[in-house]
């Protein structure tokens, strides 16, 4: 088995892992998590191809992904932190009745 089949099986197995709890999970710190863990097996694979290929697109495609996910995960917390100040829940039950 070659070292690049280990790797895009790892990042897959990861980015279901992320997918399966953006889907099953109803706390919202825990969804951004898990779509964070998606953006990392993003991130691996494209380290392997791009190892596996010897250039560096892939590697240079990382540092957008982690800029755009930091961005992501500050910005998805204060919106969390902003919501439960107001109505103290965090649950995506509880927050979708907060419309209207």
């Amino acid at each position: 088995m070659e070292v690049i089949n280990f790797y895009l099986t790892l990042s897959a197995v990861l980015f279901c892992l992320g997918v399966l709890g953006v889907l099953v999970r109803r706390n919202v710190i825990v969804i951004l998590m898990c779509v964070e863990l998606m953006l990392n097996a993003v991130n691996l694979s494209l380290v392997a191809l791009s190892r596996h290929f010897g250039t560096s697109d892939g590697q240079i495609y990382v540092f957008f992904i982690m800029t755009i996910a930091a961005a992501e995960a500050a910005v998805g917390l204060a919106i969390i932190i902003s919501v439960f100040r107001n109505y103290f829940a965090v649950n995506t039950e509880q927050v979708a009745s907060l419309k209207g």
